[in-house]
Parts: structure tokens; C-alpha cells; sequence
């Protein structure tokens, strides 16, 4: 099997048996604040895009880039398509041309038979709200001789299904951000630089549970960080000493990998080639000489993306020129004619939002401002000396963007831009954002229905000297695995969510209760 990296997440798998083009992503996506890293523009996209088979994880605009598919992929490969219950994905592939279609099903083995001969191929679907854009997903792939798990930025909750592949060789999965938080929040700066700071270690943290659990031979990190060239944006990059940012790069986490035991680490840049025989690792070969592949993250990383950002210039001046205008009659209507109609499809999201949330659109004290209130369902302008406990200012060009392109979705595309700011009062909460995914008929009703599920909480795990329940109540992760006790505070690192197991109550979000209780007797919730 030979492995070939395309930058980000995106990989090219060959094998006797055919050809698979994983989530290629070339141009800049949400409103042109991500590029990819390190720079992937000048491979020929041409020769990799001719290939038997296309999977796309999901359809984050990171993974899923609808101008370089159309531009460069052979429209008769087979899409291996993920298990998801909206066909959003499916319907946007043939959107560009795609017509062949294998529709897997979810962590279920599959063979998979072409002209050249058979892969056994499974997709790990994720289908909560909060995974990806309706849906996020990793592909194990196997020729008979090497098995390849591409978790991409996927945070499966259940890796048994990996047991129908024997061991795993070749792990690929994101280790970086891939974020609006902290960065956009009004909070003091040390505070904000500590939550940046635990984020940064915690989703590394993640990262090393999930390669424990898979235990393949070799890892490769991916899936991140991206590249902010717009001058608005570039102090995101990890490129000046801030232990507080969120994006390191793979050399900061293989370094990490190496201090925790694990040498079976692989640098891989866009070009770069591994071949595989079950796990032996026969080269890797980078399309530049290994001092100048590491130079990009190390010594050389500022002026890399100094010299990548004048290279890219015309590429975000034309995206810029692409957006509406900011000027314009009033938002309100407009917003109310998308909002209204889904906010009236769903009680749980709508109340478990709970408040009205504040919308300043424009720039700081001249833009207007908008309330979707979402306990009584309408969208209004506000009242005076109106108190809000979670706000956002959006530039008005983006939201005249959206609403004149029938966005879906302002998660993938005003939020992952980080061209925006916001506030709240107490916690995250999950419901506001799922709405601002959900933004049409079928994915509310699924998103409400999901939400309207009652968790299984029946079953119990101990964990250091209490018994808690053992499915997470975010999104049921296996607290024995991804549960860490610190104190009478758990948190799960699948997503960071936390608890107070003397009282049950979620640190993180309102609502979403866990059952704890001291195993000397005392209850929690």
C-alpha cells in the first residue's frame, strides 16, 4: 500500500487493487480564512484525482472543497459514501458530476470490487448534531496485506469495529484545532490565555487516547492546523511562542508522541509518499529534502507563511471581491424569513437555548441589531435596555453572503472563519450552535429529534473512587476510556465537556445531567 499525502486531511491510497482520493481540500474555505498547511496548490492535482475511488469524510469546507472536485477528480470514481440519515453529502456530490455511488453502512465491513480487484473498506459514521455538518466520519481500508485507518478529525465514540480488521498499521487523525474558541470571546486576556492553553493540551491529549486505543504501528498527523494569511488574521498561526494557541503543527505533536514513548510518529507535507507492507514501512520519501520539510514548522515556519500569504494574495483578494456587499436595506426581514419558519420545527433546540440571543451586525456601534428570540420564536429588533446572556457581532457582508447563497449552514462558513465576535454569559451551549448548523427542514428535524432521545444511562463504570454512569451525556462516549477524574470534576476528552460529581451537573452546557455517586455512600445526581 502506498500512502501519499495531499495536505490537511486529505490522503491518496494505491493499491493493486485500485485507488481511493481522500477529502482533497485545495482552495481557501470559510469565507477565505483557512488555507491549507503547509501548501498544497502546486501538486498535480490532475494525475492525483484520477483515481478509482473518492471518499469525502464530511462536509466541512476543510474536507469537502466543491470547486477542486469538479476541476480535477475523474467523475467516474466510485464515492464511498458514509452512512448518514440527511443525504446532504450524497446530493452535493452529484451536484459536481459524481454518479457512482457505494453506499456503506455504518461500521459495517464492506468488499468492495473493481476491475482491478477487492478492498474491504468500512466508514465510521457519526450521526449526532454535533458531528461535522450532520455527520463526520473516519474510512479503514485494507488490501489484504496493509490496513490504513483514516480518522481524519472524526472522534469516533466506539473503536471495537476497528477488531474486524485485525491490527491496524497506518493511523491518520487530527491532533490541532479546528475552532473559534477562545479566540473570538470577549474575556480577559488572562483568562482567555488560559483557556487557550488548556485547549491546546487537552485536544493533544485526545489525540494520544485515540492512538492508544487503535494501536497501529505507525501514526500520521493530520487533519491540521491551517494556514491564516489574511493580515486580519495571521497572529492565529502558531508561528511566535504562544503556549496559549491552539493550532500546533505536526512537528509540536510528534515531539509530543516521542516524549510519551511512541516512535512510530511520520512527518508527512503535501507530496511526501510511505509505502507500506503490513507494517513495515519500506521509505518515506518527502518531495523536498528532509531538513527543508521540517524547516517549514521549525526554523523557517514565519517565513514560510510570510512568503505563502503574498503567493496567495490574489487567491483571498478575489474571495473578498466574491461576498456581498455590506450596505444594504435592513437584515431583519431576511433573517426572519430564514430564521422564523425553523425555529417553529423544533421545541428541544429552541428551549434548550432558553434566552433571546443578540445578533450586532455591521461594524462596532454602526450596524444594526437583530434578536432571535428564541423561546417565543420570532426574530425582532431589540428593546431598550434589552439584556442578553449570549451575543455575536457578525460584518454585515458575511450574513448578506449567507443569506444570498441559501447557506445551510453558518457553523461551516461564518463561525470556522473566526471573522466574527462573541459573548455569553455562563456555559457553552450546544443547542445555539446546532441551530446555526440546521438551518433547513430536514436537518432541524433530525437535530431535534436526536436531541429529543433519551441517552442510555443505565449502565456504570468506577472510575477513581466513584461510580458514574458509564455513556457520556453529550454524545455517549465511554467514560472508561475518555473519562479522567481530577478532584470531584470529570471530564471527558472526546470534546472537553465537564461535570461535577458531587452534584451531577454539567460544567459545560445547561442541561445534560450525569449520574455520579461517591462510592462512600453519597449521591450525586
Amino acid at each position: 500500500m502506498q500512502v501519499t499525502s495531499v495536505g490537511h486531511a486529505g490522503f491518496r491510497i494505491d493499491t493493486a487493487a485500485g485507488s481511493i482520493l481522500c477529502d482533497p481540500w485545495v482552495n481557501p474555505a470559510y469565507f477565505a480564512s483557512w488555507f491549507p498547511f503547509p501548501d498544497n496548490s502546486r501538486l498535480d492535482w490532475d494525475a492525483l484525482g484520477d483515481v478509482d475511488y473518492l471518499y469525502v469524510s464530511h462536509l466541512h469546507k476543510d474536507h469537502f472543497d466543491p470547486a477542486h472536485l469538479r476541476a480535477h477528480v475523474n467523475k467516474d470514481a466510485t464515492v464511498l459514501l458514509p452512512d448518514y440519515p440527511v443525504p446532504d453529502l450524497r446530493r452535493a456530490l452529484e451536484a459536481l458530476g459524481f454518479h457512482r455511488f457505494f453506499e456503506t453502512t455504518d461500521s459495517v465491513k464492506h468488499r468492495v470490487s473493481g476491475p482491478k480487484g477487492d478492498l474491504d473498506v468500512m466508514i465510521i459514521a457519526l450521526r449526532a448534531p454535533a458531528d461535522g455538518p450532520i455527520g463526520d466520519s473516519g474510512l479503514v481500508v485494507s488490501d489484504g496485506e496493509t490496513v490504513a485507518f483514516n480518522m481524519n478529525d472524526a472522534r469516533p465514540i466506539d473503536l471495537d469495529v476497528l477488531g474486524e480488521f485485525g491490527h491496524v498499521d497506518v493511523h491518520m487523525l487530527q491532533y490541532s484545532g479546528a475552532i473559534w474558541y477562545p479566540m473570538v470571546y470577549d474575556m480577559p486576556a488572562r483568562a482567555k490565555e488560559a483557556f487557550g492553553t488548556q485547549k491546546r493540551q487537552r485536544q493533544m491529549d485526545r489525540c494520544r487516547q485515540y492512538i492508544a486505543q487503535v494501536d497501529a504501528t505507525w501514526v500520521v498527523p493530520s487533519a491540521g492546523p491551517p494556514c491564516f494569511l489574511d493580515p486580519d488574521l495571521r497572529d492565529l498561526n502558531d508561528d511566535h511562542g504562544d503556549p496559549a494557541n491552539i493550532f500546533p503543527d505536526q512537528v509540536v505533536f510528534l515531539e509530543q508522541l516521542r516524549a510519551a514513548g511512541h516512535d512510530g510518529g511520520l512527518l508527512m507535507i503535501p507530496g511526501t509518499v510511505a509505502d507500506f507492507t503490513g507494517s513495515t514501512l519500506h521509505g518515506l520519501t518527502h518531495p523536498v529534502p528532509d531538513d527543508e520539510a521540517e524547516a517549514i514548522f521549525t526554523t523557517g515556519k514565519a517565513d514560510y507563511i510570510e512568503a505563502y500569504a503574498q503567493r496567495m494574495a490574489p487567491v483571498l483578494a478575489a474571495e473578498k471581491a466574491s461576498w456581498a456587499h455590506a450596505e444594504g436595506e435592513s437584515l431583519l426581514e431576511p433573517l426572519r424569513a430564514k430564521f422564523e419558519p425553523i425555529m417553529l420545527q423544533t421545541d428541544q433546540i429552541c428551549d434548550g437555548i432558553g434566552y433571546p440571543v443578540e445578533l450586532r451586525l455591521g461594524p462596532a456601534g454602526r450596524g444594526e441589531t437583530v434578536v432571535l428570540d428564541f423561546p417565543k420564536r420570532t426574530v425582532r429588533e431589540p428593546v431598550p435596555d434589552e439584556k442578553f446572556r449570549y451575543g455575536f457581532e457578525i460584518p454585515a457582508e458575511l450574513v448578506r453572503t449567507v443569506l444570498r447563497d441559501d447557506e445551510p449552514d453558518w457553523v461551516n462558513t461564518i463561525f470556522l472563519s473566526t471573522r466574527f465576535r462573541a459573548w455569553r454569559v455562563g456555559g457553552y451551549n450546544e443547542y445555539l450552535y446546532t441551530f446555526f448548523k440546521c438551518l433547513t427542514d430536514e436537518r432541524i428535524a433530525y437535530a431535534d429529534g436526536w436531541f429529543a432521545e433519551a441517552h442510555d444511562d443505565s449502565a456504570s463504570i468506577t472510575l477513581d473512587g466513584w461510580e458514574i454512569q458509564r455513556r457520556c451525556p453529550h454524545l455517549k462516549a465511554d467514560l472508561s476510556k475518555f473519562g479522567v477524574v481530577e478532584g470531584t470534576t470529570v471530564t471527558c476528552n472526546l470534546h472537553g465537556w465537564q461535570w461535577n460529581l458531587e452534584n451531577g451537573r454539567c460544567l459545560t452546557s445547561k442541561g445534560h445531567e450525569l449520574r455520579s455517586r461517591r462510592l462512600d455512600g453519597s449521591a450525586g445526581a
